[in-house]
């Protein structure tokens, strides 16, 4: 492509006038009467071709003209050049001869033969050194006047319009990062809002459904359940701890409400008045050693009003290995108790009394059976609650492992309580007492055994969801025995004299020490015959009849002394 500024372009004629800033060669136009001046013929000295006007233009032969051809000199003035008007100009080469550019002439002529034109004089720009004065050329007619500044833009890039680039990317860049920002940072916080209502509303809903909202109804609304309390479902087992040690019994009611997720201990008085098989009026620890498991079940159904599903028979010894299968036991002791095995008096108590002892199995076994003397049956059998409520709080709240735990014992069970069914009864119980849903809880019973709808509503509504429904006082004296004589079977063989003269027989358990003299005791003027004729029963003199404190739910107590004789009974 040529270049518009080539020398030889066309029909112009261009001349060097310097070099731009970035070096590149600047020419310009000759003007047309300096042309016709340089106008030469490149055939003039060839020797071929013909020349209309021979004598025109010629120089004049120099003397000293040897038939070479001799560069004119410089006069400082131009030789006219006659146009003809037929002849038309000859277009130039530029800056080369007509020779071309290696001076080779197609005619076999070299490229120093013949007249050599004569080039306009031209003045190089010099670095470091001012330029001719340019004059401005006229642009042809139709042309575009091009100057060198136009293509500026061509040769290098405008470092202004790059910055402009660059902060017009920053600033589209920085908008849009802290549009991101403001978007991520709303997604987060729909999403936390999102989260925190997802909570609230499972919350809300367990404790619906554990029944655990406030207000929702009025006394069924302690479980958390607006279900009333008859139709609310229970499992319940009855537990009876038999002390092969000392004697006697303690018995307990295991309650799992599965409508309201609560769990409880209802522990039972011995002097608690059942009804026997034959209709007569009997107490509850008498009930255990005649009756057994099965008759006594059925019977605290009826007075009750419950449905127990199983006995659960627990002698001493297995509660203490039950203790330490589960690992030890944490409850807050309330007395201190000595050490059965202990061969002095003084001696550091097996179990001390304070917050949070720690207890083994034999501590355990000493705690629950332990009445102190003069303490009624009653406290010993809260030490047996919170021991059982102790256990459950150790033992495993799996199923499985439960049933393994129970297995281990090697216990007989009630046939109607399998050991996989008590074992998963107990981890339900486990469950609730680990979580804090489990209660111990006394029934109330009045002096003589029997059940007020007010005093026993609490437990017996409540928590076993029945009605209580004690027997009518029947025409069999209660009589409570405490035994002094230091003599343990004496208890047994005075139930046995009891039973067969038609009274009602009360464990009164054995006092801490012994008495050289029987007493029997009576409330009121009423009793004061029934407890003559108890003593003549047991063979004690009259004189040891008398007016006293009576033990709940008895009419007559008796304290048998070393004067006691069962043989002559």
């Amino acid at each position: 492509m040529n270049d518009r500024y080539d020398a030889g372009y066309g029909s112009d004629q261009y001349e060097l006038v310097g070099y731009d800033e970035y070096g590149q060669p600047v020419y310009r136009p000759i003007p047309a009467q300096q042309q016709q001046q340089q106008t030469y013929d490149p055939y003039a000295g060839q020797g071929y071709g013909y020349d209309p006007y021979p004598d025109a233009g010629r120089h004049p032969a120099s003397p000293y003209d040897t038939g070479q051809q001799t560069p004119p000199y410089d006069t400082g003035q131009q030789a006219p050049v006659h146009d003809t008007g037929q002849q038309p100009p000859t277009p130039g080469y530029g800056p080369y001869d007509a020779a071309g550019p290696t001076g080779y002439h197609p005619y076999g002529q070299t490229a120093t033969s013949g007249r050599q034109p004569r080039v306009a004089e031209q003045t190089a720009h010099i670095p470091q050194q001012a330029g001719p004065a340019e004059e401005p050329a006229e642009p042809r007619q139709g042309e575009r006047d091009y100057r060198t500044e136009q293509f500026a833009f061509v040769e290098e890039p405008d470092g202004d319009s790059e910055d402009v680039i660059d902060w017009l990317n920053f600033t589209e860049n920085r908008t849009e990062r802290r549009e991101e920002a403001k978007r991520r940072a709303r997604s987060r916080t729909i999403a936390l809002v999102v989260v925190l209502a997802l909570v609230a509303a499972g919350g809300v809903g367990y404790l619906w459904y554990a029944g655990k909202l406030p207000g929702l109804s009025s006394s069924a609304a302690k479980g958390g359940t607006t279900t009333s309390t008859a139709a609310q479902k229970r499992d319940v087992v009855v537990v009876h701890l038999h002390n092969t040690g000392g004697g006697g019994t303690s018995t307990a009611l295991l309650v799992d409400n599965t409508t309201t997720k609560q769990g409880s201990t209802v522990l039972l008085p011995n002097s608690l008045a059942l009804t026997s098989d034959d209709g007569t009026t009997t107490t509850l620890a008498k009930s255990v050693d005649d009756d057994g498991s099965s008759g006594t079940r059925d019977q605290l159904d009826t007075v009750l009003g419950t449905n127990i599903e199983g006995t659960w028979r627990l002698d001493t010894p297995y509660l203490q290995n039950l203790v330490e299968l589960v690992g030890n036991i944490d409850i807050d002791t309330n007395t201190d108790v000595p050490d059965p095995d202990a061969k002095k008096k003084g001696e550091e108590p097996l179990v001390k009394k304070g917050k949070d002892q720690t207890l083994g199995g034999k501590a355990a076994v000493a705690y629950a059976t332990y009445r102190a003397s003069g303490e009624a049956q009653n406290a010993q059998l809260e030490r047996f609650g919170q021991v059982m409520q102790g256990v459950l709080r150790k033992l495993s709240s799996d199923p499985a492992a439960a049933t393994v735990t129970v297995q281990t014992l090697a216990q007989i069970l009630d046939p109607s309580l399998t050991d996989k069914d008590l074992g998963t009864f107990l981890a339900k119980l486990a469950d609730l007492a680990k979580g804090g849903d489990y209660k111990t809880a006394l029934l109330p019973v009045r002096n003589d055994g029997t059940l007020s709808a007010q005093t026993s509503s609490s437990v017996v509504k409540d928590i076993l969801g029945g009605t209580a429904k004690s027997p009518s006082a029947g025409s069999a004296v209660r009589v409570s025995v405490q035994n002094a004589t230091g003599v343990k079977d004496d208890t047994e063989k005075a139930r046995v004299v009891l039973v067969n003269g038609g009274y009602t027989f009360l464990e009164g358990g054995t006092a801490s020490g012994t008495r050289a003299t029987s007493q029997v005791l009576y409330s009121g003027a009423a009793d004061k015959e029934n407890a003559t004729e108890v003593a003549k029963t047991l063979g004690l003199d009259a004189k040891d009849v008398a007016k006293g404190t009576v033990a709940a739910g008895a009419d007559v107590s008796v304290v048998l002394g070393q004067d006691y004789k069962p043989s002559s009974s």
